[in-house]
């Protein structure tokens, strides 16, 4: 290659590696003496010089849920021009699991971790992995005592709320995740303190598992109180199943019942009727997990750094006032 471009060794060194300190004319004759040759940095050399990766390590529970997954795309395509990634995708994320996986993940020469710790185990499970472990947990809620990057639930679920009773309604019920789940906690805790600041009553919660059949079966349990005109949902998934159990009772969604969801998934626009929802931005996450992690491991930020990221109220058809 060198040959190639008439210049030394040294010199295609300092354009592979981006040395400021070389003449345009000169990086551009190595730069078309790469394409000519298709060259192809070698990753284990690059190592051996350089003693880094340039490989960061994910560690995630074995779902397919939309968060989660979610969570993961962001960060990889985040991380994707800069960085390798790997994953270790977990059937549990208890203490064990996830120390077992930091382990592999150190002995491969990983240069830092994003935990997706979506569940209070795999929180607990973070406060025994050394402090010294470049770490940086997303989808474990604003408030873990671990460095994190976490989309703000209840703001976004007091924002959903507040639309509704702002439309008219005297209350607004909630069909919440699994309570394990800190996401699902932190909506819980924004639907109430909108309620509590209106000085409206404030429903039993009925928690579901994220899935499409609860929320049909928490659906059909609502259609039967009198008292109901709008229901804010912790996903959108769970308001499918809602919209559909309120359908088969003979109630029309906004006509007799308003709802809201979370996430703002890819469909959430072609639900009938399109639903009203509080949209999650995971390509903001991943950005902003991607760069507080790269701080961790320069020691530029301390450990415990809380980051929030604020979520947005999208409004469709699925919501009206109660007539």
């Amino acid at each position: 290659m060198a040959r190639l471009a008439g210049v030394s060794h040294q010199t295609v060194s300092c354009v592979l590696n981006e040395h400021p300190n070389v003449r345009p004319l000169t990086r551009e004759r190595v730069l078309a003496a790469i394409r000519e040759l298709a060259y192809r940095p070698n990753a284990a050399a690059r190592t051996l010089v350089t003693r880094r990766t340039h490989t960061l390590g994910v560690i995630t529970a074995d779902t397919m849920l939309y968060g989660p997954t979610s969570m993961l795309y962001g960060f990889e395509r985040a991380a994707h021009d800069a960085y390798f990634v790997s994953v270790a995708s977990l059937p549990a994320l208890d203490r064990r699991s996830m120390l077992d996986a930091v382990d592999r993940f150190l002995g491969q020469g990983i240069e830092g971790i994003i935990v997706i710790a979506t569940v209070d185990t795999a929180v607990a499970a973070l406060a025994h992995v050394p402090s010294e472990v470049p770490l940086v947990a997303v989808g474990c809620g604003t408030r873990a005592s671990v460095t994190s990057v976490a989309i703000d639930n209840a703001a976004g679920a007091a924002a959903a709320t507040r639309h509704l009773l702002g439309l008219g309604h005297q209350t607004v019920y909630h069909v919440a995740g699994p309570l394990s789940c800190l996401d699902a906690k932190e909506r819980v805790d924004g639907w109430q303190q909108a309620l509590r600041e209106a000085g409206a009553a404030e429903p039993a919660v009925l928690a579901g598992d994220w899935s499409a059949s609860s929320g049909y079966e928490l659906g059909g349990e609502l259609a039967a109180e009198p008292r109901l005109t709008a229901v804010f949902c912790g996903n959108d998934t769970m308001a499918l199943g809602v919209i559909r159990a309120l359908a088969e009772r003979g109630l029309r969604v906004p006509g007799d019942v308003s709802l809201v969801g979370f996430d703002d998934v890819p469909e959430a626009g072609f639900y009938l009727p399109p639903l009203t929802t509080v949209r999650q931005d995971f390509g903001v996450l991943g950005r902003q997990a991607l760069s507080t992690l790269v701080d961790r491991m320069s020691d530029a930020i301390p450990a415990g750094l809380r980051v929030r990221v604020a979520p947005e109220l999208i409004v469709r058809s699925s919501a009206a006032d109660p007539g």
